[in-house]
């Protein structure tokens, strides 16, 4: 077997009979699709899967078939559980320190992830399979699956494609390796129609016209440093109140700021009122630099795709302005270090 965690996760699975597959609070394409996909291998296996997740599943994910399954409240009665897509308490501030944690730590529970750099693990995960060099949550599922000779019907194939494509962004970026497009080749030998399941995406993912005017908005207030390397905007309270539970500001512009020309990390931050900050850190090929500067600040992630979330009484430009020092400073022994590269990539994108 690839990995040597897949026994005692066999082991876990063929106890229980009530499993829950828990997302953490911040869920995505695939955390989505990657519980899912669990709920409908585990089905097949003969158990009984249970979703949740302590937050709503935001709009924008209500193209993937069976988010209305996932429950905000954790079942009461369960042998079993299954994390998806994180290993960290940091992701779990609606869980930490109530009595669903004491709930979930009462019983048996793996962790499937893919996350490069974690911080304050899971402390009662007994199993923890974190693969960092998988694509996403939902690639490691299936080959897992392949391991144990779990049960794909279609529906669970379909949920893990969601989850490559939803970390991957369509297969563009540098997480998704040639064993990536293998397995999504094998998708589509097993019946996976990926125009149809795009084309469902993107009807899902249009925006209204106030949104539309509210991209516009956040690219007029995107900042630039370090001549034009770095990239940043901030979203306030009012506007996450406003306008997240139609659209996350985050994706909705980054991207756009990964495309201007020399710009190689792009960071949206959220300030919120009592004091918590996030960052969504994203880089282009030439920087990969978002999980250290997401492990600065408490956080972590992939080379590319990294995030943080801080809870102070620190002023929140103090915390904005020393996350973009501290990508500067790396962009600059990076810089100092690979010179030709810097060079190359300067080249390519003028």
């Amino acid at each position: 077997m690839k990995y040597h965690e897949a026994t005692a996760l066999q082991e876990l699975v063929a106890a229980a009979h009530i499993v829950v597959v828990v997302q953490a609070d911040n869920p995505d394409a695939d955390s989505l699709g990657s519980a899912l996909a669990l709920e409908q291998i585990l089905s097949d296996l003969g158990k009984e899967p249970l979703l949740y997740c302590a937050v709503d599943m935001p709009g924008y994910l209500h193209y993937i078939l069976g988010w209305d399954r996932v429950q905000k409240d954790l079942p009461k009665q369960f042998d079993a559980s299954i994390i998806v897509d994180a290993s960290t308490m940091t992701l779990f501030e609606r869980i930490a320190g109530t009595p669903a944690e004491k709930q979930l730590a009462s019983k048996p529970c793996a962790v499937l992830d893919h996350h490069q750099t974690v911080e304050n693990l899971v402390p009662f995960a007994n199993i923890m399979v974190n693969d960092h060099t998988r694509a996403s949550a939902g690639e490691l599922i299936y080959m897992l699956a392949k391991d144990l000779g779990w049960p794909m019907a279609k529906p669970a194939l379909d949920c893990i494609t969601y989850s490559i494509l939803g970390d991957t962004q369509g297969l563009s970026n540098q997480l998704a390796s040639a064993e990536t497009y293998r397995i999504m080749a094998e998708m589509i030998e097993h019946g996976v129609d990926r125009p149809a399941l795009e084309e469902s995406r993107r009807e899902y993912t249009k925006m209204p016209a106030v949104i539309f005017k509210y991209k516009a908005q956040l690219i007029a207030h995107t900042e630039f440093i370090r001549e034009g390397s770095i990239a940043s905007v901030t979203v306030p309270q009012v506007e996450i109140n406003q306008y997240s539970p139609l659209y996350n500001p985050g994706p909705l512009v980054q991207n756009d700021m990964l495309q201007t020309t020399g710009v190689r990390i792009a960071i949206v931050f959220k300030s919120y009122d009592d004091g918590k900050v996030t960052a969504a850190i994203r880089c282009n090929p030439s920087a990969g630099l978002a999980a250290e500067i997401a492990i600065k600040f408490g956080g972590g992630g992939h080379a590319y795709a990294s995030g943080f979330k801080v809870v102070t009484a620190t002023p929140f430009d103090e915390t904005k302005n020393a996350c973009l020092a501290y990508a500067s400073e790396l962009l600059d022994t990076l810089d100092k270090d690979k010179p030709d590269e810097t060079i190359q990539y300067a080249y390519q994108t003028n």
